[in-house]
């Protein structure tokens, strides 16, 4: 247990270092932009290798390195990549409601809770 939250506390200090290190750089790259093109470029390419690692430890036996690359890595550098493997998950098992429903929750949920943590602290603060 011990040596599997090490992996993940690694995998999560090199994820969120190359999540800001990509940030910086795509903003250099692209300039200051209103839409957030840095993020959104994370939460792709973070999806992109979420899918690329699943196949390519299932197939070469690297399960084991989950807790590094997945929870740890790529959780570090976009928690969305997660979202969006459950999400597939959900649709090739034939659960389409569900992952519509997953899908929608999620996003408005999330954007409520930020916006009434958002409320709360300013109250408190203000």
């Amino acid at each position: 247990m011990l040596n599997t939250l090490s992996l993940v506390a690694v995998g999560g200090a090199i994820g969120a270092s190359l999540r800001y290190l990509s940030g910086v750089s795509i903003v250099r790259l692209v300039g200051q932009t209103e839409f957030p093109v840095a993020i959104m470029t994370v939460n792709i390419l973070g999806s992109f290798l979420m899918g690329v690692f699943v196949v390519a430890a299932a197939h070469r036996g690297l399960t084991h390195l989950s807790p590094l690359v997945m929870t740890g890595m790529l959780g570090g550098f976009t928690t969305f990549s997660t979202f969006s493997l459950e999400t597939v998950t959900l649709i090739e098992r034939g659960q389409i409601g569900s992952a519509m429903l997953y899908i929608t929750l999620s996003v408005v949920l999330s954007v409520a809770g930020l916006a009434l943590g958002l409320f709360v602290a300013r109250s408190v603060f203000a």
